[in-house]
């Protein structure tokens, strides 16, 4: 699959070696630099967008059920819904890209992350409510995809900055939307529709800088010819994901991280509470955890990339997060604060994934390819995760087992992210 004309527009517009044209000295490369920015503030608008879908819900959860009349087991299974979405749509990603280009899937995919937040904010039903999440979760699902792939393919020369850019952007969108939904609700009532309607705002604004840039490429596409397709086309077959050791092995390592990611959302404040913790400080506790994520997903991307294997960085991250799982065990009160820091510094895993997708292939085939797989099949081993910590949890009266359990699940999360580490290209047919 070689690239669109609008991805070879873009690329021009933000190569910084760009020539300038005759009697208008520089004015290139300041429109190329200009063009590099703006694609990096799309990216950065995109990644913000790409979790207030999910993490706006759960402070007014009570009130949906409530107003819609949704049961339990309903309201149970939302928190499982993302990881399906994200799993099934994400492998439409590649064909929905091969066909129209990974900017235009990416576009598409923010136009329905806004429809399907405002349309939910407006459902009268259950149903209503999950066919409008469901639409939102798939245009999430595309830019999980897609996100690496446009890094790679309009700053290959600076992956671990852009990475480590959109990365922040998504720690950044999850807290906000986390912290902001209920005084947004308040401050028009105490309206919960009002508090989820404002990110479907914040995904139309999102779309402007890549309007621009689409308007620049109509322009820049007008009159000219297709001289240097052929420099970016590639004739290398598709590698094949399913035969790719090394494919599998980050996929593994991609659910592994996303399901201690969803366990300690789901469950960390009750282990707090459980142990003695109040209410509140519980809650500040896991925004500790999640919020580490804005600074260390901007630190770690470049660290992993001028690393030839990324296996001592996957060591690292899991030793601190197997010291916090070990202080839950021993003494979850006493040392509350550590543990949160420690869980917070192992959550970074999910940054070194992405970061491995784009350092795993060296083809615009591969990247989306190799994106669609990790992470598909990634979110898909991450569902039964929470489901069975909560089942223990409630079998054994403690939180003895589930932490074994998830200790366990570290251990292979550390080995699966060392053989992916490794220093070799999926296209090489490892």
């Amino acid at each position: 699959m070689g690239p669109t004309r609008t991805d070879r527009t873009l690329r021009r517009a933000s190569a910084v070696t760009e020539r300038p044209q005759p009697g208008q000295p520089g004015r290139g490369t300041a429109s190329a630099t200009a063009g590099r920015w703006l694609i990096a503030l799309a990216l950065v608008l995109t990644a913000i967008n790409l979790r207030p879908a999910i993490s706006g819900l759960g402070p007014v959860l009570a009130e949906v059920r409530h107003d819609l009349g949704m049961n339990a087991t309903v309201a149970g299974l939302l928190t499982s819904v993302p990881a399906l979405c994200f799993a099934v749509f994400g492998f439409t990603a590649p064909r929905l890209a091969g066909r129209f280009g990974p900017v235009r899937v990416v576009v598409l995919g923010l136009c329905a992350i806004s429809a399907g937040l405002g349309l939910r904010a407006l459902a009268g039903n259950t149903v209503v409510f999950l066919a409008t999440s469901a639409l939102a979760l798939g245009g999430i699902a595309v830019g999980n995809v897609l996100m690496p792939v446009l890094v790679k393919r309009f700053f290959p020369d600076r992956i671990g900055l852009l990475t480590g850019l959109y990365s922040m952007g998504l720690a950044i969108g999850t807290s906000a939307a986390a912290a902001c939904t209920i005084p947004l609700s308040r401050a028009v009532g105490g309206n919960w529709r009002a508090g989820l309607a404002g990110w479907a705002v914040l995904a139309a604004l999102a779309l402007i800088p890549w309007a621009v840039l689409l308007l620049r490429t109509r322009r820049r596409a007008a009159g000219r010819d297709r001289v240097g397709e052929q420099a970016t086309a590639t004739t290398t077959p598709p590698p094949r994901m399913l035969r790719s050791r090394t494919a599998w092995a980050l996929a593994v390592f991609f659910g592994l991280q996303a399901t201690a990611a969803y366990i300690i959302m789901g469950w960390l404040p009750q282990i707090y509470r459980d142990a003695g913790v109040s209410a509140g400080t519980a809650g500040l506790l896991l925004a500790l955890v999640m919020g580490l994520s804005a600074p260390l997903s901007f630190l770690i991307p470049p660290i992993a990339t001028r690393l030839r294997s990324q296996a001592p960085l996957v060591i690292a991250i899991g030793l601190c997060a197997l010291a916090g799982y070990a202080g839950l065990w021993l003494a979850p009160a006493t040392g509350a604060w550590l543990w949160a820091v420690l869980l917070g510094v192992g959550n970074s895993a999910f940054t070194v994934a992405l970061v491995m997708i784009g350092l795993r292939t060296r083809t615009g085939p591969g990247v989306i390819r190799l994106s669609a797989f990790a992470q598909s099949i990634g979110y898909l081993l991450s569902v039964p995760g929470p489901l069975l910590v909560g089942a223990l949890n409630e079998a054994t009266g403690g939180w003895d087992a589930p932490l074994l359990l998830m200790t366990c699940l570290l251990l292979a999360q550390v080995t699966c992210g060392v053989l992916a580490g490794r220093d070799r290209c999926v296209e090489d047919g490892h």
